[in-house]
């Protein structure tokens, strides 16, 4: 199996920047691809970027394209996501989570999730 532990979460004023990180442990050999997602209050959790292991291809959400980087340190079996421009609407339980398949983006092609870390953007 792989666990995955999220932090860096906090409350940041709009423009901010937060940095979130995921710890992953186990057999993450078996995972291709490791994705971040959020959920606000009240909505479906939705995919923001991933990012392949092996050759660090990326894929972004269009909301976040262009302010979030995602990246990887293999040798930590570490993935960041760097979160800048941070508007209100990104407020959300932000998760990380781990796929065997390439290139997906749906909560159903992810098979090992994280707990979550609050990210929460004022006015």
């Amino acid at each position: 199996q792989v666990q995955l532990v999220e932090s860096g979460g906090g409350l940041v004023q709009a423009g901010g920047s937060l940095r979130l990180s995921c710890a992953a442990s186990g057999r993450t050999f078996s995972s291709y691809t490791m994705g971040w997602f959020r959920q606000a209050p009240g909505k479906e959790r939705e995919f923001v970027v991933h990012i392949s292991w092996i050759g660090g291809s990326t894929y972004y959400a269009d909301s976040v394209k262009g302010r979030f980087t995602i990246s990887r340190d293999n040798a930590k079996n570490t993935v960041y996501l760097q979160m800048n421009s941070l508007k209100p609407e990104d407020t959300a339980v932000y998760y990380c989570a781990a796929s065997r398949l390439s290139g997906v983006y749906a909560t159903t092609d992810y098979y090992y999730w994280g707990q979550g870390t609050q990210v929460t953007v004022s006015s």
